[in-house]
Parts: C-alpha cells; structure tokens; sequence
C-alpha cells in the first residue's frame, strides 16, 4: 500500500520522510492552499458569515500536483502543525482532496524525532473541527474589522491605511506609554552612601541611608534636607545595632512558552520575536546533525503549556547527574504555574530539546548562527529548570549614626545549584546586593567616605519588543502564534517605530489611534480584546459556536461604523508633520519629515511654493574621527542603524557602535560606546574608558 502524507514545508517533509521508510510519500502544501479572497470581503454577512473560499493564486500547478499525488495513495495523512493554523490547512487540504473529514487521516507531530513520528503515525485522528472553527473565526473576524475598517480610514485620513483587530490594541498600549512618558514629571531625591570598612580590615561596603535610628524610613528630597544629615553625621560613630542572618533557595525558571522564549531572545540575543521564531522553526522541522541525520531538535514552538513529559524530565536528569553530579538533580519533580492570562491549553508541551542528551557544543558541530544560538538557550533554560535550587546564605546589617539608621544586605552562594548552567535575563535594572566582610553586632565601624548623590525619579520605559510581548499575554491579547506577526504588522504599517531597540508611536500611530479611541474604542479596549481571546478559546473547546461568536461582536462593530461615519461627515484628520531643526536653503522654513514611496524624506513645509526636498539624515552630535564632519546616523538596507560620516564617500568612515556626548580625555574627539565601555576611534589615540553607570 502507499501512503501519502503532507505536511507544510518541504524541510519538515524531508525530516519526516527519513522517519517512515518505504510505503510512504510524503510532500508540502507550501502553508496555506486556500484563503479568502484578496480582492474582496469574501464573506457573505447576511448568511451567517460564510467564507468564501478560494485557491490561492499561484499555487495551480502544486495543486494540481497533490490531487494527483493523493489519487495515487491509498492513504492520505494530513500532518500540518499542531496549531490552530495547521488544523485550518489540513481542513482546506481535506476538502480540495476530496478527504473525508470525519476520517481518522490528521496526524500530529510534537517532536520531529523517530519517537515524535513513530508516536504521531500511531495515533491519527478526525480533523478538530472546534480547532478549525477557532482558527476560522479569527480570520472572520479579522478580515470583517480590516476590510470595513480601512476604507474608513482611506477616507477620513489617507488612502493606503490599514487598521487591524488586535494591532490595534498593540498601538494603543505604545501610544498610552508614550502619553505617560510624555505626562511624567521628575522628582528629585537624594541617596546617602556611607562606604565603610570593619576595624583591622581593608574591605569595604556600602550602606544605604534608611531613615531614623530608630527605624523609621525617612525621603531625603533636595540638597539642603541631604547637606543637613551629612552635617548631622560629622564626626559620628558608625555602629552595628542589628545582624539578621538567613538562608534562602533561588528557583530556576521554567522551561519556555512562545512569549517567554521571545522575550528572553530580545533580551540576550537581540533578536526581534519574527527572528526568533524563523529560527524555531528550523529547529523544530529538523536540521542535520553529524552522526544522527536529519532530525527535529526541539519540540513544537507555539505553545502556552508549561508541562514537561516524564521521559523528557528523565533525560534531563540523566545528563544533570552525568555533567554536575547527583547533587545537582532537583530531588522532586518541577511543576510551574503559567503567569499569562490565558490559561495553558495544554495541547503540546513546553518547548524543549527533543534529546536532551544532544548538548549545544555538539549540535554546534553541525549548526550555526541564529539556531544554535536559539538552541544553546532552549536547551540550557530547559535543563536548568531541572537542576536543584541556587542556595545562598543572606545577611542583613542595620547600622546606627548619631540619629540615623543606614542599611546594608548581601548574600553568599553556599550551592550554586542551576545558576551553573543559567539564569533567566530581566528588563529591570535589579538593585545588586554584595558580599557584606564579617560583621558583629555592637561593632564599631571605620567610615571610608560619605556621599550624597543627586537623583531624579525616571518616567516609565519605552516597550521593547520583549516587554511588549509579556504586556500582550499578561492581558490576554493575541496567543503564541499571534506575537510575532502583531509586532510585524504595526512596524510595516508606519504606526511605530524602533528606536535604538525601543518601540515609539509615529505620528500617525497617535493620529489613528486617538480616532480608534473616539469612534471605535471596543476595538482598542484591552479587557474587550482580552474578552474576544476567551470567546475563541470557548469556539476551541466546543463549548461556544464561531457563527455566534462572529455575530455578537459584529453587530456592535457594524453599529459603531455607521455613527462613526455619521459623526465624521465631510471631515478628513490630517496627520501632522513631524518638524525637524533643519532649515530649507532654499526659503528658511524648518523642513518636517514626509513619508513617500521609498520611505521618509525631508520636505520644505512651504510647498508647492517652495519644492525643496531632502534625503533624511539624523546628527547624532558626534564629530567624525577621521575629518571632524558630523557624524549621521543612518540605516543599512537591511534596516540596520549603523553611524556615518557625513562627508562620504569623500570620508568612508563608518562604524556600527553609538557616537556620545562624552568627549576624550586625551585627545578631546567623540567617544563611542561598544557594549559597556567608551572608546576613541582617532587613529594612534587608543583611550578606553568604562561607561558611566549614572
């Protein structure tokens, strides 16, 4: 007999072939065959929201190719991913073939290993139709609010606009953070530092004023309130009054979901969440590895279930026991709570290396760049999560002066248990405690230096890719497949912008956002976005029906197009001109920043009197090593922002490290920062400096 199954890509296809040996074909659907027309809504509103499906263009002749393929067989297995979006192709393949639905013919693959296959093939299964119909109301959904949403926008803004369901939500929560940025007003604050050292010893420590001797917590607001308590502590005695010492057990974190794994390759490999997933899915559908073939290196990347199998926790602990020793292996088995707001729907596991034996210095053997970076912190995150707690010892020291308590914590490692291994990254800057020298209640201290230092509470930050990501599930928006296309989405739309790593609202994002907010504010609502994510979750789980689903929130959408409509009669918004410090040659004005086919461009704001136009280029301050031009900033073709002289190609130089405003010591040119130190680029100087953490 032969057997013929489809998969999605042809590098899956190839894994699965070496699993199944003779009997059986296996070949791609190249994603999706079918999809609703691009050209037009394609759902048919007045009958219950029938889609209207359509082959998609292009895809005749491979088509043609798998009907024929599947005419041969006499078994056709559909094995797309198993996602929500795998269960849709493989309904559409159902259908275009002639497939009975209701057959045992959908097989699924949590690993692409001899294991995962043999285990799918052994299990096969009717196509999900709750799944399908989950999958399938989204894209309703989504293509009702697009198509009907955008020609209102063409309207009353500009032609060329988009506006989407949950992007929309995602605009609003960079856009609301800019506005609170913007709002923020600094408070100034002081720290008080006493340096201080044990008698008889050099080392020294820092403490912290806290407040009162008595232990009050006091705020030390400006410079006379702070110059006052330094006065105060002239000549005082600096005394230990309380020790409190204790022992605590560090966790490791869990083993990734889609939105963590994102995160934590934004913040450890820069990786943008597109990126991250176009190297996990590489992992996942097989690479080849010297002396194993071709094989899937980690399970399914699209998943918000933390749940780990037995056999997977088994290998974990055998290569633990085997590298670090027995101590080293977490005595119980690990269960984690997911923190989302959507509840893990426990379809696959957490991702993980398919064979935990495989280490990353061997898989490096046979892969690079982006995947066996991916896999190097798959693997060591998963693996970790295994391993027993870091044990530290903690000591606290409360420390009296005249009238004033300062205080000083720290811990030593007694077991470094997983931090061995790894330890998850964080987007906050963590107060950093340090090893405290030997102390002693009633000991009397040496007091090295006392400082006072100026500060100012700082506005909250711009979101990150990372932070917006975790913002997005912790709400409830989108689900794992749904991050990485939203991020995608608003940034090719023009609604915002990266900045050195950081997303802000462009003037247009803010222009169609605060419309959304006057004249659709369901559609930017988080808890009514959130809300919508739990009605397909109840479509999924059969227990709510998708052409119901649509209706409820149609009929609200439909309403509040028609009254926006009504209300904006005869008026159009303009997205105003962002304006520069250049100034137009040609007349005087100060030139705003346009956006053309190829991109933005500098204008004169004086047209159609004054034409005169500008390729757009950003000082950064900085002076050029090589000929003292300024230096520009400027972005590859690939989008890269890289530093420029301006005076190329006269002057080549070029680097990829960030001009500032601190100046050499030695020579007086521009510094640039690489990672965490300054530099001087001027030929013979060789100045190097550590970047000032204040």
């Amino acid at each position: 007999m032969s057997k013929l199954v489809i998969v999605e890509s042809p590098a899956k296809a190839k894994t699965i072939r070496k699993y199944l040996g003779d009997g059986y074909e296996v070949t791609a659907s190249m994603g999706h065959i079918r999809d609703l027309p691009a050209s037009q809504l394609g759902i048919d509103v007045d009958h219950d929201y029938t889609p209207q499906y359509i082959n998609i263009k292009g895809k005749e002749k491979l088509i043609k190719e798998l009907k024929s393929e599947a005419k041969k067989a006499d078994q056709v297995f559909l094995a797309t991913d198993p996602d929500r979006e795998g269960e849709a192709i493989s309904w559409h393949l159902a259908h275009l073939l002639g497939l009975n639905i209701e057959d045992a013919n959908r097989v699924t693959f949590g690993e692409i290993t001899k294991k995962g296959v043999t285990e799918g093939m052994a299990h096969p299964r009717a196509i999900d139709i709750d799944l399908f119909n989950a999958q399938q109301a989204r894209r309703i959904l989504d293509r009702l609010v697009g198509y009907k949403l955008s020609p209102f926008l063409w309207r009353k803004v500009r032609r060329g606009l988009s506006a989407g369901r949950v992007q929309s939500v995602a605009v609003r929560l960079i856009v609301d953070r800019e506005k609170e940025i913007e709002d923020f007003k600094p408070e100034e604050y002081w720290n008080l530092d006493a340096t201080l050292s044990p008698p008889s010893s050099q080392k020294k420590f820092t403490a912290r004023f806290y407040g009162t001797a008595a232990g009050k917590k006091m705020e030390v607001t400006n410079e006379a309130q702070a110059m006052g308590i330094v006065k105060d502590l002239e000549g005082a005695d600096y005394t230990v009054t309380e020790l409190k010492r204790g022992h605590r057990k560090k966790v490791p974190a869990p083993p990734f979901i889609t939105s963590t794994l994102q995160q934590e390759a934004s913040r450890r490999l820069g990786f943008t969440a597109t990126r991250t997933m176009r190297a996990a899915q590489t992992l996942y559908e097989g690479v080849d590895i010297a002396g194993r073939g071709t094989m899937g290196l980690i399970t399914y990347m699209r998943t918000d279930s933390l749940r780990v199998s037995d056999e997977a926790v088994a290998g974990a602990k055998e290569y633990i026991t085997e590298a670090y020793g027995e101590r080293y292996v977490c005595p119980t088995k690990r269960t984690y709570k997911s923190r989302s707001a959507t509840a893990a729907q426990d379809a696959h596991e957490a991702i993980r290396p398919s064979v935990p034996s495989l280490t990353p210095d061997e898989a490096e053997k046979s892969i690079s760049g982006d995947i066996a970076k991916l896999y190097r912190l798959i693997w060591s995150r998963f693996i970790a999560s295994q391993m027993s707690d870091c044990e530290q010892d903690t000591v606290s020291a409360h420390i009296t002066a005249a009238d004033y308590q300062f205080r000083a914590s720290g811990y030593v490692v007694t077991f470094e248990g997983f931090t061995a291994l790894y330890e998850e990254a964080t987007d906050e800057k963590e107060k950093k405690e340090t090893a405290l020298p030997p102390l002693e209640q009633g000991q009397t201290l040496k007091l090295r230096a006392l400082t006072p230092e100026q500060k100012f509470t700082q506005p909250p930050a711009r979101y990150t890719e990372a932070t917006l990501i975790r913002s997005l599930e912790e709400n409830g928006i989108g689900r794992p497949s749904t991050y990485a296309p939203i991020i995608t989405t608003i940034i090719d739309r023009g609604y915002v912008e990266r900045e050195q790593k950081k997303l802000k609202p462009t003037l247009l994002g803010r222009t169609i956002n605060d419309l959304m907010m006057q004249e659709f504010p369901d559609i930017v609502d988080v808890t009514f976005s959130a809300g919508m994510e739990k009605n397909l979750d109840k479509v999924e789980n059969g227990s709510a029906d998708w052409r119901e689903t649509i209706d409820a929130f149609y009929k609200g959408f439909a309403a509040a197009l028609e009254k926006a409509e009504k209300d904006m009669e005869g008026k159009k918004i303009k997205v105003p001109d962002e304006e520069t410090d250049e100034i137009c040659e040609k007349c005087g004005r100060k030139m705003v920043i346009k956006t053309g086919r190829y991109g933005k461009f500098l204008a004169c704001p004086g047209f159609p009197e004054c034409t005169n136009t500008k390729r757009l280029v950003k000082d950064t301050g900085g002076k050029c090593p090589k000929c003292g031009g300024r230096m520009l900033l400027r972005k590859s073709a690939k989008g890269r922002v890289y530093y420029g002289c301006e005076n190329y190609p006269n002057c080549d130089f070029m680097t990829w490290d960030e001009p500032v405003a601190q100046t050499c010591e030695k020579c007086g040119a521009t510094l640039f920062k690489k990672g965490s130190r300054l530099y001087c680029a001027k030929e013979g100087c060789g100045f190097e400096t550590q970047v000032n953490k204040q």
